[in-house]
């Protein structure tokens, strides 16, 4: 049969073991009291997309896809067109799963950001798979080691509250070990630098801060918080605008020497691309979970190291991207921070599988050493935790 140059082929390995016999996405919620208020409300549940693989040989994978505020969605793409698209298959041409999913929906239908966080939750299940199937942990078959990384206090939502209750807020973190530290700002200027002009009397010079705007500032308010973010040191402004937003991006950078970070909404080698060339950001957050999974994330990695950035991955939801995000960081030479979630009663880090990670004294967190990511999700919690229609804040 004839073929177009570059229409990618999927291997069948047939007999190996390696044919997926199953693909099948969770959507699940979990209901959150007091939550988190951020700009846009109050945070009323947490919802999660968890992909399980299994072959033929009865290898499991897990991975996660990030659930985009609409998580039956994201799990429905991964139960019908993705699995419609590659089965059946062998679970060890990752790439080949990859660029058919390209080729046959991303190319030919527009670069959907749902489509591409379906895909990132399936991608992970496979190299879950492959370091299975070779008894490593995924940072080995990934070319690295289990090494010390970075990590710094974030998630949902250390910010947007008094600057007392901030500054009490990150002391049991400062306690396990934490010496950075992620504060939301994109509130109103003066109370973003109110607070963090209290965490930098408190915890001193020695406690990185970094500030995430979550794409709420404008030109102007970049214009009047940096002078003040610059005098107090903080490591990089986040998100301060909308990820097409790229005129904004560039003119910000002759508005103070603070780096811009971005990338969490950002989808794809392709679009990161742009952001880099545009050589106004220069801190790169790619999240596993949404922006192609770990395969895309090594590629957005060797991307950087060529124009000598740092890969500082949003990490978020589960325990599952949390894990994988560390191994990835331990196999690339231009790792940064990891960010570790610490908001309380995240049941998808605390009780769905194994702990993802611990910080040492010295505010480091090291990769899982079982083979594969580490993490097994609990059936018995998916299936006890439905996805819960509604808004995800009021």
């Amino acid at each position: 049969m004839n073929r177009k140059i570059g229409q990618p082929t999927i291997g069948q390995h047939v007999g190996d073991g390696m044919e997926i016999v199953e693909l099948r996405a969770f959507p699940v919620s979990v209901a959150v009291e007091n939550g988190a208020q951020l700009a846009i409300g109050r945070a009323v549940k947490r919802d999660a997309v968890v992909v399980r693989v299994t072959t033929a040989s009865g290898i499991v994978g897990f991975g996660e896809s990030h659930h985009a505020r609409s998580a039956n969605i994201v799990a429905n793409i991964v139960n019908t067109t993705l699995r419609d698209l590659i089965l059946p298959c062998s679970a060890a041409d990752i790439s080949g799963i990859w660029a058919k999913i390209y080729e046959w929906q991303l190319r030919s239908h527009g670069l959907g950001a749902a489509v591409v966080m379906a895909m990132s939750g399936l991608d992970m299940a496979l190299w879950d798979i492959k370091a299975k199937l070779a008894g490593l942990p995924l940072c080995q078959l990934l070319g690295g080691v289990s090494r010390p990384i970075k990590a710094y206090a974030g998630g949902v939502a250390l910010g947007w509250q008094e600057p007392s209750a901030l500054v009490d807020e990150i002391a049991p973190h400062a306690a396990l070990g934490y010496k950075a530290v992620k504060l939301r700002v994109g509130d109103q200027v003066a109370l973003d630098i109110e607070r963090v002009a209290a965490v930098r009397k408190a915890y001193g010079d020695d406690m990185v801060i970094m500030v995430d705007a979550n794409t709420g500032y404008s030109l102007e308010d970049v214009r009047n918080a940096m002078p003040a973010y610059e005098e107090m040191g903080v490591r990089w402004l986040e998100e301060p605008f909308a990820a097409n937003d790229y005129r904004s991006y560039q003119a910000a950078t002759h508005l103070g020497k603070v780096p811009l970070a971005a990338g969490e909404n950002h989808y794809t080698r392709y679009e990161f691309a742009r952001l880099v060339e545009d050589r106004a950001v220069t801190i790169l957050q790619p999240d596993l979970s949404k922006v192609g999974g770990p395969s895309e994330v090594m590629r957005i990695a060797a991307l950087g190291s060529a124009w000598r950035l740092s890969i500082c991955p949003h990490s978020c939801i589960t325990a599952i991207n949390m894990a994988a995000t560390i191994h990835l960081l331990s196999a690339i030479d231009n790792a940064g921070y990891f960010e570790a979630d610490v908001s309380i009663g995240n049941a998808f880090r605390e009780k769905m599988g194994q702990a993802p990670y611990q910080v040492a004294a010295d505010g480091t967190v090291r990769s899982l050493d079982a083979p594969g990511i580490g993490i097994d999700a609990d059936e018995a919690f998916l299936l006890a935790h439905p996805f819960i229609d509604g808004k995800n804040f009021v």
